[in-house]
């Protein structure tokens, strides 16, 4: 999500779970602060730096970034490239804490229809490597890439986004996912929306729901503050929250 008057793009971040611990494989993090992406890359040799921390918790266990960053930069017209390191912190009540490198993820964005002002069509294609500590909690212990198709239209001081994607994994949870959000320009520093982002893993595990309200707030021309959170819903109940620091140039 992002001002509508700055068009800035998000990336990506999957919340990876030791065996499942909060049974989220196949789920696929977002365009910050959502899980639903956009089309549209960074600007021509512009960067975006994240400082971030991600949490998805249970009532009995949960698995955050603590933090991540995350760096974006044009590198073509059209084309943004991608990375996100995350440190990861995986805990369950009255257990054990770990602490650590997580699953380092990389990508890269392109837009082959459309313009900043007009509908636009893009691809988001990830790669999470599993740099993190399976044995920990720290990480999947899996490959897994992401395939996405985003679609993206503005009327005035509303902009909405969306699409969906096929996830495959190297232990075989692969998944098909479906996101959708609506934001306003509400002020002229103030950007905020909800989204809608249904997973279907194609491993016979129930479909689950994340329902999300978030925000993006200028703090100057270079910084801005991120934040969404909300329920999911599928084979257990569970929040997702989102805090981030945005530096761009």
């Amino acid at each position: 999500m992002r001002p509508l008057t700055q068009r800035q793009c998000g990336g990506h971040l999957r919340l990876l779970i030791l065996g499942g611990l909060l049974g989220m494989a196949g789920r696929a993090w977002a365009g910050p602060p959502f899980l639903t992406d956009d089309p549209q890359p960074v600007p021509l040799h512009h960067w975006e730096l994240y400082v971030a921390s991600q949490s998805a918790i249970a009532s009995d266990s949960g698995i955050a970034t603590l933090p991540h960053v995350e760096a974006n930069y044009g590198a073509a017209p059209g084309l943004q490239l991608h990375l996100i390191v995350p440190a990861a912190l995986a805990w369950t009540s009255g257990g054990s804490s770990s602490w650590g490198l997580g699953d380092i993820e990389v990508g890269a964005k392109y837009r082959f229809f459309g313009t900043d002002e007009t509908f636009q069509v893009g691809t988001f294609p990830l790669v999470d490597l599993p740099t993190g500590s399976e044995a920990r909690g720290l990480g999947s212990g899996e490959v897994r890439v992401f395939l996405p198709l985003w679609l993206q239209e503005g009327f005035g001081d509303w902009l909405t986004y969306g699409g969906g994607a096929f996830t495959w994994t190297s232990g075989g949870h692969d998944a098909l996912t479906l996101g959708w959000l609506l934001q306003r320009q509400v002020a002229k520093a103030l950007a905020i929306g909800a989204e809608a982002y249904a997973t279907f893993p194609l491993d016979g595990e129930p479909a689950q729901l994340q329902l999300d309200l978030g925000l993006v707030l200028d703090l100057s021309e270079h910084a801005h503050l991120l934040a969404s959170g909300g329920p999911w819903f599928g084979n257990d109940q569970r929040a997702q929250t989102y805090l981030a620091i945005l530096f761009t140039w």
